[in-house]
């Protein structure tokens, strides 16, 4: 690997290891079946990283890279000072993370591939790594296509990829915050408890609180959910169909885009099945 992936994956197994301590020493609240979803949320992130490396090696690093050879992008043609290429990339490329999660819970194919971080019935860092192969695919294409566009540094793009992982990892976390912490910090940046919101059974929370990292895009665009309405302690986390005994493995989570019931969660095109029918895992 190089010095640069080297430098990614030492600071996410710091973030991963800060926050899981945390959330093991102040608990935001009582889980269902914590360390039981461990094996499979790790075993899809490992798989991710995999495809990852070996279908796009690049990445976002080696798209910024090829723009800064042939000087293409916006920042390029505008010949922007550095400083401000690199702070309106890392602010950019965060509103265009709010905007794809916004379009994976509105188009009902996306949502199949989204789902699979959603049926997760506890919430906690592990969650802020779940997601399916082919989004994972999808969403990187994304990311590279929006760096070669606006010529984004490759330093700025490193920062942005390191914030965004640490943020998600954070932001998913089970762990408390002092209510005035929360409060003051979530005028910058996602909470744990503002995107828990976002992984509430209810539709109308599920579809809110979409950052995640800088907290402006929500308020911006009218998505802000201060709180879950059954309160913290009361909210089920999850989607309403999927309501399992027991968590599902690695298998099932990689066949769910592909078999599961969608629900009535995607807000564009509606959906499919009743939001209180339960599904057995295996």
């Amino acid at each position: 690997m190089t010095q640069d992936a080297w430098m990614r994956l030492a600071a996410s197994l710091t973030v991963l290891a800060m926050m899981a301590l945390w959330q093991s020493l102040w608990p935001r609240r009582r889980l269902r079946f914590g360390l039981r979803r461990w094996p499979a949320n790790l075993g899809i992130v490992a798989l991710d990283a995999m495809l990852a490396r070996l279908l796009i090696p690049g990445g976002a690093l080696g798209a910024a890279a090829w723009a800064e050879a042939r000087g293409f992008g916006l920042f390029h043609w505008l010949d922007a000072p550095p400083w401000v290429a690199f702070g309106a990339s890392v602010v950019s490329l965060d509103g265009l993370i709010y905007a794809q999660h916004v379009l994976f819970h509105a188009v009902p194919v996306l949502w199949r591939l989204h789902m699979v971080h959603h049926a997760d019935q506890d919430i906690d860092v592990t969650t802020g790594l779940r997601f399916h192969p082919i989004e994972i695919l999808l969403s990187l294409s994304i990311k590279m296509a929006a760096v070669a566009l606006l010529g984004a540094p490759v330093g700025a793009v490193l920062v942005f990829e390191m914030i965004l992982n640490g943020m998600a990892m954070f932001n998913h976390a089970n762990a408390r915050l002092p209510a005035w912490l929360d409060a003051t910090l979530r005028l910058l940046v996602v909470t744990p408890d503002m995107h828990r919101v976002h992984h509430s059974v209810l539709r109308e929370e599920t579809n809110s609180n979409y950052g995640f990292n800088l907290s402006i895009w929500d308020r911006l665009f009218d998505t802000y959910r201060a709180a879950p309405k059954a309160g913290h302690e009361g909210i089920t986390i999850g989607l309403a169909q999927y309501q399992m005994r027991e968590p599902g493995g690695l298998a099932w989570m990689l066949a769910l885009p592909f078999t599961g019931c969608p629900g009535v969660y995607p807000f564009l095109g509606g959906g499919e099945g009743a939001t209180d029918e339960k599904e057995g895992g295996t």
